[in-house]
């Protein structure tokens, strides 16, 4: 009889580890599966319009934007003097969304700790991160929009900011990673089914782009577009 319970228990446990297992498992495949499949599949880059960059450190990506274009300007809404001290020769904005804990309390990867990993995971609120640039040295691709396509991403990243009763972003209290960049409280959650990539490929799906149904890594994102020429 005891053999019986501890082949039972036994069994038990592995069916859970074996389940257990098949969650990441399960995860990367949708990932790549995500990644491959195309959405504004008929989209195709004009020949002129209104450039925008994709920002790739590896494993985050931003969307880059002039911080003025096709009549839009991005400075009342995110000034300058909301930053510790960005460069005054700055015309590019870098936009990144992101979970509260993981952009607030963790400004290097070793500083992620157990509790910060599980925000990211199970959900947390979300932040987006705004940084003034003045080159595009870090950056990795390129798109060129049309200008009612680029319209539609301003219009697009601009909502999903939260707004005070004046309708500005709402400035969270953080020094940021260093004088160009700052964090503005973001509407909804972030989690393991929307990470910083699948946001900006819905931005990007959003103003008509050709972009990946969802791609959770930033390589599932990046290998759409133009890799930025070198001066």
């Amino acid at each position: 009889m005891r053999r019986r319970r501890h082949r039972r228990k036994s069994s038990w446990f592995r069916r859970l580890a074996l389940a257990l297992a098949a969650i990441p498992l399960a995860y990367l495949v949708a990932a790549l599966v995500g990644s491959l499949i195309p959405v504004n599949r008929s989209w195709t880059e004009p020949e002129k319009g209104v450039t925008i960059y994709i920002a790739n450190n590896g494993i985050h990506s931003d969307i880059v934007m002039p911080a003025k274009a096709a009549g839009l300007d991005w400075t009342p809404f995110v000034p300058k003097s909301d930053f510790a001290g960005p460069s005054p020769d700055a015309q590019w904005i870098a936009f990144g969304s992101g979970e509260e804990r993981v952009y607030l309390d963790t400004p290097r990867w070793q500083d992620i700790r157990p509790r910060t990993a599980w925000s990211a995971i199970a959900g947390g609120k979300r932040v987006m991160h705004v940084e003034w640039v003045s080159n595009a040295d870090y950056m990795d691709r390129a798109i060129r929009l049309r200008p009612e396509e680029y319209r539609r991403l301003w219009t697009s990243i601009r909502s999903d900011f939260q707004l005070d009763g004046e309708g500005q972003p709402i400035l969270i209290d953080h020094p940021g990673y260093g004088r160009s960049d700052a964090f503005y409280w973001a509407t909804g959650k972030f989690h393991a089914l929307r990470t910083c990539n699948s946001w900006a490929a819905s931005r990007l799906r959003l103003a008509g782009v050709k972009t990946s149904l969802w791609p959770p890594f930033v390589q599932g994102l990046t290998w759409r577009y133009r890799k930025v020429s070198p001066d």
